[in-house]
């Protein structure tokens, strides 16, 4: 079902950003150049692991050679098919060797610049933190479909 590419497993991490990722070939470059830029700021130790949930695309491919380029600082996890985002998500927990763990989405909805803001608080001695994006791309299927299961 999965297959990861680290090369030292054995580390310590401070802070570990969790990203599911499907057919997102476009983002993806952006959002690690992001991802890096955040978390080397930080000034302590990272992973950000991007779990491919079986894209159709070339999202795998560049997942791993960002994987490559960046040892130990892009883990690349990939699923043999498309699981959902909840699935990819706990694949990144469970690889995850951070103190914390941050998720974001790879369509850059969610800035990784949040990444040091979310640490931040959780640093103040919060257990869990959360945000909302206030401006959101979504179609209106998915605006619709999110009223209806937030109502409940």
């Amino acid at each position: 079902m999965m297959d990861i590419e680290r090369k030292d497993i054995n580390a310590a991490v401070f802070l570990s950003v969790v990203i599911p990722v499907f057919n997102e070939q476009d983002n993806i470059d952006e959002l690690i150049k992001r991802c890096l830029e955040v978390c080397c700021g930080i000034g302590k130790s990272f992973e950000i692991i991007l779990v491919d949930d079986g894209s159709t695309d070339n999202s795998a491919k560049i997942i791993s050679n960002h994987a490559s380029m960046h040892k130990n600082r892009v883990v690349g996890v990939f699923l043999n098919k498309n699981y959902g985002q909840h699935a990819a998500v706990m694949a990144g927990f469970e690889e995850s060797k951070g103190e914390i763990v941050i998720t974001l989405d790879a369509d850059l909805q969610n800035p990784p610049e949040e990444i040091s803001r979310l640490a931040a608080k959780i640093d103040e001695g919060f257990d869990v933190v959360g945000s909302v994006r206030l401006e959101r791309q979504d179609n209106l299927f998915r605006k619709i479909s999110s009223l209806i299961i937030n109502e409940n």
